[in-house]
């Protein structure tokens, strides 16, 4: 049993799905990559969210030490978002999460072209 925050996990996996998991949390953090990006730059960047789901996950990132949030003083306000220590740790698994899915879209390509091909 793994306790972060007020949560319980029953195990590592379900604690680590909640921190970067759903359709935005590991997308932001990817497009961070090394870079620092205000959040229209992110917005851009993820067109098919919305700006209430990306300010939320962003908070989430926040809230979970991923990322860090850098708040310029100055008309009108400029901020800043890039991985922390924790969030870039990260980067290597994202990487092979990447690398995965492009495996598995090839191999299953090559599968559905046999399979066209004895017909």
């Amino acid at each position: 049993m793994l306790k972060f925050g007020n949560t319980e996990y029953q195990c590592a996996m379900e604690l680590t799905l909640d921190l970067i998991g759903g359709k935005w949390k590991s997308l932001i953090l990817w497009h961070l990559g090394e870079n620092t990006l205000r959040f229209s730059e992110l917005r851009r960047s993820l067109p098919q969210v919305t700006q209430k789901m990306l300010t939320q996950q962003l908070r989430e990132l926040e809230e979970n030490g991923l990322i860090e949030r850098f708040v310029y003083r100055q008309v009108p306000p400029k901020v800043e978002y890039s991985l922390s220590e924790a969030g870039r740790s990260l980067l290597p698994i994202l990487a092979t999460l990447c690398e995965w899915g492009i495996n598995f879209v090839n191999e299953a390509n090559a599968v559905k072209k046999a399979a066209l091909s004895d017909e």
